[in-house]
């Protein structure tokens, strides 16, 4: 289960996460993109080289959220003022799903 912390609205007018799968493009707009990033700066190329090898290593990870733990992320991320819970908190809490 992937969280998505912010949103891009692609060509087509569908907004997608940044850190979400790209199941709602098409083929045709990936390739777009694609083409549009050598046209960027080589630093930028470079920049969208790594994130683009870090969702790779992310995708073979064995590391998922459950259904639960992502709803509870992105429950926390729309929260305007988050209450700080300590780090052993909240890793208690998912040990114990």
């Amino acid at each position: 289960m992937y969280v998505s912390c912010h949103n891009l609205t692609i060509e087509s007018g569908k907004s997608i996460g940044i850190h979400g799968t790209l199941a709602h493009m098409t083929d045709r707009e990936v390739k777009t993109v694609l083409d549009r990033v050598l046209t960027w700066p080589k630093e930028r190329q470079r920049d969208a080289a790594a994130i683009l090898t870090s969702m790779e290593k992310q995708d073979k990870s064995p590391l998922r959220l459950t259904e639960e733990q992502a709803t509870e992320v992105r429950r926390r991320l729309r929260e305007k003022n988050p209450k700080n819970i300590p780090a052993e908190k909240v890793f208690a809490r998912l040990l114990k799903r």
